[in-house]
């Protein structure tokens, strides 16, 4: 279950914003997440959405390696 999910700091690399941004994102509503505990998480089905339709090769070995 663990490998279903990407957290806001590994989003921020992705995206090339910090993790901070990602969390401001998320309770402005701009993001779907997922409250585990007290972090969010976003769900890996969510990603390409996120990211744009497609994801490049890089973006790919990132969530893979997540």
């Amino acid at each position: 279950m663990k490998n279903d999910y990407v957290t806001t700091a590994q989003l921020g690399e992705m995206l090339g914003i910090s993790r901070i941004s990602v969390f401001r994102k998320i309770k402005a509503g701009e993001l779907k997440a997922v409250k585990i505990g007290r972090n969010y998480a976003i769900e890996k089905k969510d990603l390409p959405e996120i990211l744009g339709t497609k994801l490049n090769q890089n973006s790919t070995d990132l969530v893979t390696r997540a």
